[in-house]
């Protein structure tokens, strides 16, 4: 049996074992489409980094200025004046003790939980369940935050807000738009993704910070990515 699928196999022959400079790849993708739906097209990095270390953990959180394509469903923990300030911002589902028991129960639909920090103590018996899914709530990712800025961060996920963090063999893997995207689009999405990641990089980390770079859509293969033309992106799109 294959591993993938036709369309794959046919996308994946036709790309060379080069690296592409990202306008290119983003031109080729858009191209040479994998899937019959809109793919996320993702951006995967090589960080020379140990993230067993805490000094070298990366993390961030960065704001699509063309947005992610995607509509993304937000769920507020809070009660009381907070609840009133988050349900006027467009929170999807807003509450406390309805929620927690909801999702205790099985119910995951939605993409993005934020919390105000009164509420953590009932918010926290749901790491199990929300932790692994990288839905909980926390200060590091933005989304614990006071009740006078949960307009703020409810505004930034419609707008686009995308958070990320490496994994633990070193890795960061960050979606950047749709390949309905027009490509100059996708390019100052990714311009911003990158500088993100670069002002992320630990004082401690050592030698070549970017060690390996990948396009990819949801679905189809990767291209090499030139990692000098991905960092001059910043420049272009400053």
């Amino acid at each position: 049996m294959p591993k993938h699928g036709k369309n794959y196999r046919i996308v994946a022959s036709q790309l060379e074992d080069r690296p592409y400079d990202p306008e290119e790849a983003l031109a080729f993708f858009k191209e040479h489409p994998t899937a019959r739906f809109d793919e996320t097209m993702e951006l995967h990095l090589r960080l020379g980094v140990d993230p067993r270390h805490a000094d070298q953990m990366v993390r961030g959180v960065v704001v699509l200025p063309r947005g992610t394509g995607k509509q993304t469903r937000i769920l507020v923990f809070a009660d009381g004046e907070a609840a009133r300030i988050a349900e006027e911002a467009g929170a999807d589902y807003v509450g406390l003790d309805d929620l927690v028991q909801k999702i205790q129960g099985g119910w995951l639909d939605f993409d993005m939980a934020i919390a105000i920090p009164q509420v953590m103590s009932k918010v926290g018996r749901l790491g199990r369940i929300l932790g692994p899914r990288g839905l909980m709530p926390s200060p590091k990712a933005g989304t614990i935050v006071q009740p006078n800025e949960l307009k703020r961060v409810i505004d930034e996920a419609r707008k686009g807000r995308v958070s990320y963090r490496v994994d633990r063999t070193g890795n960061l893997h960050i979606p950047f738009g749709k390949r309905s995207f027009e490509v100059e689009a996708l390019l100052e999405n990714l311009a911003a993704v990158t500088d993100s990641v670069l002002r992320a990089r630990p004082a401690s980390a050592k030698g070549a910070y970017i060690r390996k770079a990948v396009i990819a859509p949801t679905m189809g293969p990767g291209a090499k990515i030139d990692i000098p033309a991905l960092t001059a992106l910043r420049a272009k799109y400053a």
